[in-house]
C-alpha cells in the first residue's frame, strides 16, 4: 500500500500543519487536517474515533502543548498531550498498520554539553515541557508500530500561526522596548524547511528511529531577535538580559537549557543534503509571509 494513500495530520490548525499544507496541496493527495475537534490528541477515544474514520496510512503528529512557561503549572494537561496522547497514537498507528512521524524538542536535553547534541546523547529535561516530550518519545517507542519516526527540531517558527518572530515583529511595530535573553543557544527552524526534511526522510525509507532536523548555525534569542528586525527593517530598542535576570524577574519561568544546538549531520549523512542556514531561512520566512 502507498504510505500516502490516506494522511492524518493532527494539530491540523498550527504552523507546521500550514506548511505541509503548502506541500501537499498541489500533490492532490488525501489529507485530513485535524484539530482537537476531529483528533484531540489528548483523548484516547477521540484518537480511535479519527482513526476508524479517517483509516491513515500516515499519521503526522503536529499536535502538541507548546506553552514552556504554563506547562510548569498545567503538568497533567501538557502530560496528556505531549506525553500519553503520544503513545495513543503509537498504538492506534499500530493497529491500522500506519507510519507515525512525531515531532519532539530540544528541551529533552539539560544544555550541559556545550558541542552539537547528537540522537543518542544523554537525555535530563530541566522543566515540565521538556519532560513531557520526553514522556512523548517514551511512550512511541514502548508501544510503536512496525514504521515510526521520532523527529526533535527546535525554536520553530514559520506562518499561519503565532511564532516568536510573528511576537517580536508586533512588538517592535508598536513601539516596544525588547529585552531579550543573551545566554541561551540554539537554532531557529524554518517549519518549511522542517516539513521537506521530514518528507525527505519518509522518501528515502527511514522507517524508524530518532533524528535531529533543524535549520544550521546556532544563535541567541537576542541575535535572532535583532536578525528578525533587521530583515524586516524595523527600529526598536533592542538590549540583552541573562535567564538569571529574566527568572528574577518571571519566577514562574521555565528554566531551559543554555545550549541545545542540535547536530543534524546524520540527516545530512543520508541525503547528501545540507540543512538551510538559519539566517537565510529567516530571509524565506519573511518574503513567505509578506507574500
Amino acid at each position: 500500500m502507498n504510505i500516502y494513500s490516506r494522511i492524518l495530520i493532527t494539530g491540523g490548525r498550527g504552523v507546521l500543519a500550514y506548511a505541509f499544507k503548502q506541500r501537499f496541496d498541489p500533490m492532490n493527495l488525501d489529507v485530513t487536517y485535524a484539530d482537537r475537534a476531529v483528533c484531540d490528541v489528548g483523548d484516547e477515544q477521540s484518537v480511535a474515533r479519527a482513526f476508524e474514520q479517517i483509516k491513515p496510512t500516515l499519521v503526522i503528529n503536529c499536535a502538541a502543548y507548546t506553552n514552556v512557561d504554563q506547562a510548569e503549572v498545567e503538568i497533567e494537561q501538557a502530560n496528556a498531550v505531549n506525553g500519553y496522547g503520544v503513545g495513543a497514537l503509537a498504538r492506534a498507528c499500530k493497529t491500522h498498520n500506519a507510519m507515525l512521524v512525531h515531532y519532539s524538542t530540544d528541551y529533552v536535553f539539560d544544555g550541559t554539553l556545550s558541542r552539537p547534541l547528537q540522537p543518542g546523547d544523554p537525555l535530563g529535561p530541566l522543566g515540565a515541557y521538556g519532560k513531557s516530550k520526553l514522556l512523548g518519545e517514551q511512550q512511541l517507542q514502548q508501544f510503536a508500530p512496525e514504521r515510526w519516526l521520532i523527529l526533535r527540531t527546535a525554536w520553530l517558527y514559520g506562518p499561519g500561526g503565532p511564532c516568536f518572530p510573528n511576537t517580536m515583529i508586533n512588538a517592535a511595530r508598536a513601539g516596544k522596548a525588547l529585552k531579550v535573553i543573551d545566554d541561551q543557544h540554539g537554532t531557529p527552524t524554518f517549519t518549511f524547511d522542517l516539513v521537506d526534511a521530514t518528507l525527505e526522510l519518509i522518501h528515502r525509507g527511514a522507517a524508524s528511529g530518532v533524528w535531529h532536523l533543524t535549520n544550521s548555525g546556532a544563535t541567541t534569542w537576542h541575535d535572532f531577535t535583532a536578525a528578525i528586525l533587521e530583515e524586516f527593517d524595523l527600529k526598536t530598542d533592542l538590549s540583552r538580559t541573562t535567564s538569571a535576570e529574566w527568572k528574577k524577574l518571571k519566577p514562574t519561568s521555565a528554566h531551559r537549557p543554555a545550549y541545545s544546538v542540535l547536530d543534524v549531520s546524520e540527516y545530512e549523512s543520508l541525503t547528501r543534503q545540507q540543512m538551510p542556514q538559519w539566517r537565510e531561512a529567516l530571509r524565506r520566512y519573511r518574503t513567505e509571509i509578506q507574500a
